[in-house]
């Protein structure tokens, strides 16, 4: 998408806006119809958004220590993310080397996006079962607990591995002419992402014991997904969430903030929160990579909180290994003991959380009993 159309799309698509679409989710329609918002945006009693919770603490990471090599440097990055890992699976990473020129086109390109009338949205509009392409909430997908938010979800596979469509095939397929440059930002955003993942895999390794290059030579040809969460402001907060709680079923997701907090973690029996640090990404450990680690490393229950007066943006980067991989931990981290989790291949593991179960704080635990029963027959 050209510079010039930034700033003109949304008046040029104004004349095909309808009044109202019932399988798109309108924040701005919907906080406007009535002194409520809908029923299906109303979570139970016991899973609403507390108003007040503590501060969780998670290590800053310096990342570029780490790679430097300073004998020092590696024992403090080895140690702070062992303890952050096996207490919770958060910490942030410093020194990661992200480009702030491209972070800002990709806010910029995020808005545009999110603030065109829905015709626009709809072009990318994701398919049932699929993990690319646009989502209203879950409009459509489910009829309660609906999620206050809107997302952009990409496949990716790094070049070496580029069977597979690159973000900037599916964006130029779906979106059509004058989005060229909107496919690119997040083509470079999302290979900033992989080399960055791959980093962070060497760092958990070394903090496990293993050889260093063990996951990154696992997560090598991964097939990893970006996705662009839009919290639109909501006039009943303290009723609605913008994610529900769930762990991450994938490997290792490497979050960006923007400057409205909203992220909170299921830490010591309670909600805790992590704010916005400019300085630093958030990275959480998901089921998949607990159960690499046989359950060592914990994959943890969090959740997105909503405000009143703000929209909230985040970049979400989620990385996976290949579909045909079988996870399965090393025999370093396994030691003499029982193994937690039977081994899966990714793609088994995405589709039962795509067609079979919402994710939540069970999804592994359900997934391996799944897997069980149907190696019973």
């Amino acid at each position: 998408m050209a510079t010039e159309c930034i700033a003109t799309l949304p008046q040029r698509f104004s004349e095909n806006k309808t009044k109202e679409d019932p399988s798109i989710f309108d924040a701005n329609l919907l906080n406007q119809q009535s002194n409520h918002i809908p029923q299906q945006f109303v979570w139970p009693d016991h899973e609403k958004p507390s108003t007040d919770v503590p501060l969780l603490q998670v290590p800053l990471i310096d990342l570029a220590g780490f790679l430097s090599g300073d004998s020092f440097l590696v024992s403090e990055a080895t140690r702070l993310v062992s303890e952050a890992s096996k207490k919770h699976g958060f910490f942030l990473v410093t020194n990661h080397g992200l480009d702030e020129a491209l972070l800002s086109r990709a806010y910029l390109f995020m808005d545009t996006f999110f603030k065109a009338p829905a015709c626009e949205r709809k072009k990318a509009q994701r398919t049932w079962g699929e993990s690319s392409g646009y989502a209203s909430s879950f409009v459509g997908r489910y009829s309660s607990r609906l999620p206050w938010k809107e997302t952009l979800s990409f496949k990716f596979s790094p070049e070496e591995n580029c069977h597979s469509q690159t973000i900037k095939d599916f964006v130029s397929k779906k979106m059509g002419d004058g989005y060229e440059d909107f496919g690119t930002v997040y083509q470079e955003y999302a290979e900033a992402m992989n080399t960055l993942s791959l980093k962070i895999m060497e760092l958990l390794g070394v903090s496990l014991g293993v050889e260093r290059k063990h996951f990154r030579d696992f997560f090598e040809d991964s097939e990893s997904i970006l996705r662009l969460n839009y919290y639109p402001p909501c006039k009943q907060p303290e009723l609605a969430l913008g994610t529900g709680p769930h762990c991450d079923p994938t490997s290792l997701t490497i979050l960006h903030q923007d400057q409205v907090d909203g992220l909170q973690v299921f830490v010591d029996n309670q909600w805790q929160s992590i704010p916005p640090n400019p300085r630093a990404l958030v990275v959480n450990i998901g089921d998949t990579f607990m159960a690499l680690t046989n359950g060592i490393y914990k994959s943890c229950l969090h959740r997105a909180v909503v405000n009143s007066e703000r929209e909230r943006k985040t970049f979400a980067f989620f990385l996976c290994p290949k579909g045909d991989k079988v996870v399965k931990p090393p025999e370093e981290v396994v030691g003499g003991g029982e193994r937690e989790y039977p081994d899966f291949t990714w793609s088994m593991f995405l589709e039962f959380t795509q067609k079979h179960y919402r994710s939540d704080m069970n999804t592994l635990d359900e997934f391996s009993n799944w897997l069980k029963n149907r190696k019973s027959f």
